[in-house]
């Protein structure tokens, strides 16, 4: 399948608007899989929003280059749009960059025009001969017609194409977030927004420029997984829903799924194991405190039931989270289910961002002791886990629990700040350990 990787600049020059307004171009044409290059688990709902499909996960340190090639060719569709992270060549080994010559896909770079006109080619020009990457057009966000645009158009080299302008509009301004953009399953930019960014855009050129990856072979590490007829029932609402569609894939595979929400208190389905995602339950703090379902949790989890949470949902398996007057939410104290010896707390501050590298110190049900995993990790809570606090993971790379430590057992029970990626094996070993 043909694809093409839309970059930027840097962070925040607008890649994710001008990737939402190609989708909606391209979804009126033809039928567009949208990705992400990284391990955002927000732009991905944007995207869905958009396309009306899920959108996929490409990412070298997560699935490794011959892994993401793998991830690449199962999409179906008739043409890919990979939304880059920050700037092109930022993160060295697991930049948009490496993305793009693991899989060998063209890239348009989003520049920023505002105030500038001929600098725009000058800019195109230098990050296409900084390194081995094949940008084929540009597009100048904010920037007028007229004049504007027709001298960026004349500063442009040769080999790179003029592909469109996003009009300068403060509407189009994205809220930040915890994890840098507005969170939520909707468009971000309302429909008509992006129609009209769409009439300012060479939709048809840009789906002209797609390419598909070169024909290579990989090393044959797939995951090998045994069908079973365990079932896997996993927490999705509005606070558990950071989680990778590939995860939900790769469970189905192997079992059945069912979901349930905590903040509508529902009953925990009858299952083998149980999956808490990530997310954000300091917004609803309150409500999960007052759920029954936090209870039910507890008894299935002293009873001995399999079951793996990360980030949000380690937080939701600790004994209580204190909002405190240090952050923008209201504060107090909310009772969790209590299953790990842990209190978390939130003020707002980040306190972890980046990938993470983990060796385990335990066998559990989500780990072979001994054997390193990778993923990645960005939250803004503290856990402060108590004196009898048994951890998981040694911390090789990333931040974890306490800099040197991540992931706390009671029972069959895991939880960790380190979100997986299913690459890593953890699902799979989740689900054949019931």
């Amino acid at each position: 399948m043909p694809g093409v990787i839309v970059a930027g600049t840097h962070s925040g020059v607008g890649k994710t608007t001008t990737t939402l307004a190609i989708l909606a171009g391209l979804e009126q044409r033809c039928d567009v899989q949208p990705a992400k290059a990284g391990p955002d688990f927000i732009d991905p709902m944007h995207h869905q929003a958009v396309a009306d499909q899920p959108s996929r996960t490409l990412d070298p340190w997560l699935q490794g280059n011959d892994g993401m090639y793998r991830q690449y060719q199962r999409f179906g569709g008739d043409l890919c749009v990979i939304e880059g992270m920050m700037g092109l060549y930022d993160g060295t080994e697991t930049s948009t960059a490496e993305v793009a010559r693991g899989l060998d896909l063209p890239v348009i770079l989003v520049v920023d025009a505002n105030a500038c006109m001929e600098s725009v080619g000058a800019m195109a020009l230098g990050f296409d001969q900084y390194d081995d990457v094949n940008i084929v057009g540009i597009i100048a966000q904010r920037a007028h017609g007229g004049k504007h645009e027709e001298g960026i158009k004349r500063s442009l080299p040769e080999e790179i194409e003029y592909l469109g302008r996003v009009p300068p509009n403060d509407d189009l301004a994205i809220p930040d977030r915890h994890l840098g953009l507005t969170y939520g399953a909707d468009s971000i930019i309302g429909t008509d927004s992006l129609n009209k960014i769409t009439e300012t855009l060479a939709i048809e050129q840009i789906r002209s420029l797609a390419q598909p990856p070169a024909d290579r072979q990989t090393a044959n590490k797939a995951q090998q997984r045994t069908n079973t007829d365990k079932t896997v029932a996993m927490a999705c609402d509005e606070v558990f829903s950071f989680y990778y569609p590939e995860t939900v894939t790769r469970i189905r595979s192997t079992g059945e799924l069912k979901v349930f929400s905590p903040i509508a208190g529902d009953e925990v389905p009858n299952a083998d194991v149980i999956y808490l995602p990530g997310g954000y339950p300091e917004l609803q703090a309150k409500k999960l405190a007052d759920s029954q379902t936090l209870d039910e949790i507890y008894t299935r989890s002293v009873n001995g039931t399999p079951m793996y949470a990360e980030c949000g949902g380690l937080m939701t398996l600790a004994e209580e989270i204190v909002v405190t007057d240090q952050s923008n939410l209201t504060p107090g104290h909310y009772d969790m289910a209590g299953v790990l010896p842990a209190k978390i707390t939130f003020d707002g501050n980040r306190e972890a961002l980046g990938y993470t590298e983990l060796q385990a110190v335990k066998k559990t049900a989500v780990t072979d002791k001994g054997k390193k995993y990778r993923g990645h990790e960005f939250h803004h809570s503290k856990a402060r886990p108590g004196p009898d606090a048994r951890y998981v993971f040694d911390v090789k790379q990333g931040t974890g629990i306490n800099d040197s430590q991540d992931g706390l057992t009671e029972y069959n029970t895991v939880g960790a700040y380190t979100h997986f990626h299913p690459a890593s094996g953890i699902f799979d070993r989740l689900v054949n350990y019931a």
